[in-house]
């Protein structure tokens, strides 16, 4: 049977995370199929229809759908889910709150963040904030999963050509409204994309010296900012900058800790990074056993030097 990939997006432009999300639908193998449920989406139904591996793009436009909430969305789901033998979605803030309502109408298990695919019914994902993996075998007649996109490369944008279907849109459950949104507008690199991340921890001290010597840091290298949860709690910085096992999961290609202790909640968030720049004062922190590169000092010191020394 085929394969149904929720999409994400802003009913503008399609989020990168479903990209990684269709990688991990062609590893199951079968056509792949994307939904598109918003309001106004129709860009985004074009962009999907581009995106490199899929079969066909199933479009629903209402104004129900037009902010993703959960209960909609879900039923939207559910409306086309007898088709389907697949259905995943990435493991962001929607995915987790929109599949594990059609597991449950299903009566199945959802296999939550799958990091890889060993055959159609066999799945891996991370358990003890990703200490260990668990090999998951799922007997459902439908599998539901999350996909945890920092474990699979993300499809080409363009290079599809997948035909649009128009389908109806399920009726407002009416269980819930959309009220307001507040977003944070970035300048860098948004967080969970980027391909250099500089994080800031504990060490740091205060909010200030976090803008004062990090910040400049990321601007020579293009990159985006990112913190431990002991940094937000401290509130030196919003709450969206927080990486880890109760934050954001990052794997970019360079990320630079600076004063983080290398607690295993924070190493959940960030240990896939293919270099790990590490900058301490304790020769002992845990978060070298995880750095490619270590470099034991007063970062108040270090990181001016290395912001001097990029030029």
């Amino acid at each position: 049977m085929a394969i149904l990939v929720l999409a994400e997006h802003d009913n503008r432009t399609l989020h990168p995370a479903t990209l990684n999300a269709v990688a991990a639908a062609q590893r199951i193998g079968g056509d792949v199929h994307l939904l598109v449920a918003g309001h106004g989406a129709g860009a985004v139904a074009g962009a999907a229809a581009r995106v490199s591996g899929v079969a066909r793009v199933l479009h629903a436009d209402a104004p129900q759908l037009a902010d993703a909430l959960a209960e909609n969305l879900a039923a939207q789901v559910l409306a086309v889910a007898g088709r389907y033998g697949h259905i995943l979605a990435p493991a962001t803030a929607t995915g987790k709150n929109v599949l594990p309502r059609v597991a449950a109408t299903l009566d199945v298990a959802q296999i939550s963040e799958i990091v890889a695919v060993l055959d159609a019914d066999t799945f891996q994902r991370p358990i003890y904030a990703g200490n260990a993996l668990a090999t998951v075998r799922s007997a459902d007649a439908v599998k539901v999963a999350t996909v945890r996109m920092t474990a699979f490369d993300p499809v080409a944008p363009e290079g599809g050509h997948a035909s649009v279907e128009s389908i109806p849109a399920a009726a407002d459950a009416g269980l819930s409204r959309f009220v307001s949104r507040e977003t944070t507008r970035l300048e860098r690199p948004e967080l969970t994309s980027a391909r250099i991340v500089v994080s800031g921890g504990r060490g740091l001290g205060s909010g200030g010296n976090f803008a004062e010597l990090l910040e400049p840091l990321a601007d020579k290298l293009g990159a985006a900012l990112g913190a431990s949860r002991a940094a937000v709690d401290a509130g030196y910085v919003p709450n969206d900058y927080q990486i880890g096992q109760t934050g954001k999961i990052v794997a970019p290609q360079l990320y630079i800790a600076v004063g983080i202790s290398g607690a295993i909640q924070h190493l959940a968030g960030m240990k896939d990074a293919k270099v790990i720049v590490a900058i301490n004062k304790d020769p002992e922190a845990p978060i070298f056993s995880v750095a490619d590169y270590g470099l034991v000092g007063d970062l108040f010191t270090l990181v001016p030097e290395l912001v001097a020394a990029l030029g």
